[in-house]
C-alpha cells in the first residue's frame, strides 16, 4: 500500500476518533470478540460528551471532498442504520454544500456560454443548491421561460483522481488480505466508481441521459424528466427547464399536500422496476436530493427525476438471469434460484446445488411477504455475504450500480411509507415481464433470430439442453483445472527444493575449497 493510502488510512481513523464516530457502532453489532472489546475501550476513553454526531459526521464528510459527499448521501437514506438525526444531518450533503467562491458568477456563466449567453434575460447570483460535483442557479430565458443552470465547480476533476487513486490502492491492499473481499471485487468497484464519478462532470454526456430518460417515461404518469435545452449544453454547463414541486424528503409539505404516500411508494418500486428489466436505462443516483413530487395531484402523484449524470444499464445476459432470479424468489423455487447462480458462474461449477438451495432459502425466507418496515435489509445484506463466503460466491461488480440504486429505492421507501408491500408491487410486474420475455411469443422470436446459429449447432443441442450434463462437465473441468493447479505447485516446490539443495551443495563445495586453500 503506497504512502498516501497509508495517510488517508490514519488520517480517516485519527478523524473518527477525534468526532467521537465510533460511538456510532453498538459493540453488540460486532460478532468478533476482540473487535467488540476494542470499540469497548475507545468508547470508555473517548466518551461522546456533547457532541453531535450527525453533525461530525457531515463535516468530516464534506470536508474530504466530492467522493465522500457521495457516501454521506448514500448513508442520508438509511435511518435504519444511523437513525433519524444522523440521517437528518447528512441530508445537507445532497444539495447544501458550501457553493463556489466565484464572486460573479452570473458572468462566469455567461463567459462559458459565449455568444448563446444573449437568450437568457437574467441569472441569480446565489445558487438554489449546492452539490459535490456542481451547484444549481435559477433563471430566465429572453421568452420568459423558467430555466435552471448547472454548473460544474472548476478543479474538481483532480481531486476526484487523487482520491479515487488513493482508495483504489487502499482497495488493492485490503482485498489481498482478506477473501471476503477479494469476492467482493472491492478494487474493481472503486475503479468502477472512479470512472462513473469522472462521467458526472461532462454535461454532454448528463444532457444525453436526461434526454434518452425523458423519452423513456414520455406520457407516463410515473415519472417525469425537465426538458433539456440542447443549445446551451457544454461539457461544464447544463440548461434546462425549471420544475417545481417538494422535494421526496420533505415529508411535511408532502403531508400538508395530501399525497397519497401509498400511492407514491408503489410508483416508485414500479418506477425502477421499468427502468431496469423494460428500458435497461436506469437513474442510478436517486438520493433525495435528486428526486421532486409532482403534487398537482395529490391522490395520483408523480416522481421527478434530476440530475442524471450517473445511469446503469445491464448486459443481456445479466439482465436476464437477475429477472430469472427474482421470478424464482417471488416462487419461492430456491432450487432454481441456485441453479441460475451455477448456470451464470457467480457460484463454482462443483457447489452442491441442493445444499447452496437450502441456504439460498434460509436467508430469502425470513424477509419473504413481509412490509419493508418488517425487513431488515442490513441483516439480510449480512446474510448474503455470510453465503458467498461459505460457498466462494463472487459478488458481481457490473451490478454494483444497481445495487447502490435498491439501497436509495428501500430508503427512500422507508421514509415515504414503511408498511409498503414490495412484494404487491414487484411480483405481478415481473410476471408481466416474464410473459413478454420468457413466454412464447418470446421463443418463437429469438427462434428466429437464432435460426441459423441454431442449425450450425443442431448436432450439439442435446448437450445445451441437458443442464445437469453440462453442469457435471463443468465440475469435472474444474476439477481437473483444480487438480492441473495442485500438480504444478507440487512441481514448483520439488524445483524449488532442487534449486535450494544446488544453492546448499554450491555453497558447501564453494566453503570446502575456500578451507582447503587457506589451510596449505
Amino acid at each position: 500500500m503506497g504512502t498516501k493510502a497509508w495517510q488517508l488510512t490514519l488520517s480517516l481513523l485519527a478523524q473518527a476518533l477525534w468526532s467521537r464516530l465510533h460511538h456510532l457502532i453498538k459493540p453488540e453489532q460486532i460478532s468478533r470478540r476482540g473487535p467488540r472489546i476494542t470499540l469497548r475501550i475507545l468508547q470508555t476513553l473517548l466518551p461522546l460528551g456533547r457532541r453531535d454526531l450527525g453533525h461530525n459526521l457531515c463535516t468530516a464528510l464534506e470536508a474530504r471532498g466530492p467522493v465522500f459527499i457521495k457516501l454521506g448521501q448514500l448513508l442520508s437514506t438509511r435511518p435504519d442504520i444511523l437513525g433519524k438525526e444522523v440521517c437528518s444531518a447528512l441530508r445537507k450533503l445532497q444539495d447544501e454544500i458550501a457553493p463556489m467562491a466565484t464572486s460573479n458568477m452570473p458572468g462566469h456563466i455567461a463567459e462559458l456560454l459565449g455568444d448563446d449567453a444573449q437568450a437568457i434575460a437574467h441569472i441569480e447570483p446565489q445558487p438554489l443548491a449546492s452539490a459535490s460535483i456542481a451547484q444549481v442557479h435559477a433563471g430566465t430565458l429572453v421568452g420568459g421561460e423558467d430555466i435552471v443552470i448547472k454548473v460544474v465547480r472548476p478543479d474538481i476533476e483532480a481531486r476526484i483522481r487523487a482520491d479515487m487513486s488513493t482508495l483504489i490502492n487502499l482497495g488493492s491492499f485490503l482485498e489481498k488480505r482478506s477473501p471476503l473481499l477479494t469476492r467482493l471485487h472491492l478494487r474493481q468497484i472503486l475503479t468502477d466508481q472512479r470512472q462513473t464519478m469522472l462521467l458526472e462532470l461532462d454535461m454532454f454526456q448528463e444532457a444525453h441521459n436526461q434526454i434518452q430518460l425523458r423519452r423513456n417515461f414520455a406520457g407516463s404518469d410515473l415519472l417525469y424528466v425537465p426538458r433539456v435545452f440542447g443549445k446551451f449544453s457544454r461539457r461544464r454547463i447544463l440548461v434546462m427547464e425549471r420544475v417545481y414541486g417538494p422535494r421526496i424528503g420533505d415529508i411535511e409539505a408532502l403531508k400538508k399536500a395530501g399525497v397519497d404516500f401509498r400511492v407514491l411508494a408503489h410508483k416508485g418500486v414500479e418506477t425502477f422496476f421499468t427502468q431496469v428489466f423494460e428500458h435497461n436505462f436506469f437513474h442510478a443516483d436517486m438520493h433525495p436530493g435528486n428526486i421532486f413530487v409532482d403534487i398537482r395531484d395529490p391522490a395520483d402523484p408523480r416522481y421527478i427525476a434530476l440530475d442524471c449524470a450517473i445511469i446503469g444499464s445491464l448486459s443481456e445476459n445479466d439482465k436476464s438471469y437477475l429477472a430469472q432470479n427474482i421470478i424464482a424468489f417471488f416462487a419461492r423455487d430456491y432450487l432454481h434460484i441456485a441453479k441460475l447462480h451455477l448456470r451464470s458462474g457467480w457460484v463454482p461449477a462443483d457447489t452442491d446445488v441442493h445444499a447452496f438451495a437450502e441456504v439460498i432459502k434460509g436467508v430469502c425466507e425470513p424477509i419473504f411477504a413481509q412490509p419493508l418496515s418488517q425487513i431488515s435489509f442490513s441483516g439480510f445484506m449480512t446474510d448474503l455475504l455470510q453465503t458467498a463466503a461459505e460457498f466462494d460466491m463472487e459478488i458481481q461488480p457490473q451490478l454494483a450500480l444497481l445495487q447502490k440504486t435498491l439501497l436509495y429505492v428501500e430508503g427512500l421507501g422507508r421514509q415515504l411509507y414503511p408498511d409498503l408491500d414490495l412484494w404487491e408491487t414487484a411480483e405481478p410486474f415481473m410476471q408481466r415481464w416474464a410473459v413478454r420475455h420468457l413466454g412464447p411469443l418470446a421463443m418463437i422470436e429469438q427462434l428466429v433470430t437464432y435460426a441459423p446459429q441454431l442449425l450450425r449447432e443442431v448436432h450439439r443441442l442435446k448437450e445445451f439442453l441437458d443442464d445437469d450434463q453440462r453442469s457435471s462437465i463443468q465440475q469435472q473441468l474444474l476439477q481437473q483445472r483444480r487438480q492441473i493447479a495442485e500438480l504444478s505447485a507440487q512441481i514448483k516446490g520439488h524445483q524449488r527444493r532442487r534449486a535450494k539443495a544446488l544453492i546448499g551443495v554450491t555453497l558447501a563445495a564453494a566453503l570446502l575449497g575456500a578451507w582447503a586453500l587457506l589451510s596449505t
